[in-house]
C-alpha cells in the first residue's frame, strides 16, 4: 500500500526540502508515523491524500527544526562556531550554475522534441505534467501496462540522447 505512493512522496518531499537524502529520510519518518496512526485513517479522503499530508507535515517540521538550529544574529560580526568574520552566502545560484542549468534545460527540451511522438507523449504527461500513470494511460487511450512500457522506452531514449551531450558523468550528477 505504501510502496505504490513512495515515488510521489519522495518527489513531494524533495520539492519542500531541496535535498534528496533528507527527503528520503523524512518520507521514511512519515511512513512510520502513518503506519503507527493507520487506525486514525477513516477514509474521508483518499489514502494518498492522507499520506501526502503526513509527508508534507513531516518535511515542514524538519524545516522548522533546521531554522531554529541555524539562527545567528546579523548584528554579530563573528561566526560563534569559528570566531572568523561572518560571511553570508548568496541566496541564488552563482552565474555559472545558472548558465549551466539553462544550457542543460535547452538541450533537454530539444532532445525531448526529437523523441518519437508515440513515446514523447507518455514522457510529457508523466514526467513533465506529473500525471499518475492511470491518467496517462486514459489520455493516450491505452492500457496502464502499455503506458508504462512507452514511458520506460521514452526515458531510455532520452537518457541515451542526453548522454551524447553530457557524457555519463554529467548525466549522473544531473539526475542524482
Amino acid at each position: 500500500m505504501f510502496r505504490r505512493h513512495y515515488v510521489q512522496s519522495v518527489r513531494q518531499a524533495v520539492r519542500i526540502l531541496r535535498e534528496r537524502e533528507c527527503a528520503e529520510d523524512e518520507v521514511q519518518n512519515a511512513y512510520w508515523s502513518a503506519w503507527r496512526n493507520i487506525g486514525k485513517f477513516h477514509g474521508e479522503a483518499k489514502f494518498s491524500t492522507w499520506l501526502m499530508r503526513i509527508v508534507v507535515n513531516q518535511c515542514l517540521m524538519r524545516l522548522r527544526q533546521q531554522r531554529r538550529a541555524c539562527l545567528i544574529s546579523l548584528d554579530t560580526r563573528e561566526n560563534p562556531d569559528t570566531g572568523r568574520p561572518l560571511e553570508l552566502a548568496s541566496a541564488g545560484a552563482g552565474p555559472e550554475a545558472g548558465f549551466a542549468a539553462s544550457e542543460i534545460r535547452e538541450v533537454l527540451v530539444r532532445e525531448i522534441r526529437r523523441i518519437p511522438p508515440l513515446l514523447r507523449s507518455a514522457l510529457w504527461l508523466r514526467d513533465v505534467n506529473e500525471l499518475p500513470i492511470d491518467d496517462v494511460a486514459d489520455r493516450l487511450g491505452i492500457t496502464v501496462t502499455a503506458a508504462k512500457s512507452r514511458l520506460l522506452r521514452a526515458r531510455s531514449v532520452l537518457r541515451r540522447r542526453m548522454e551524447k551531450h553530457l557524457g555519463r558523468l554529467g548525466l549522473a550528477t544531473l539526475t542524482g
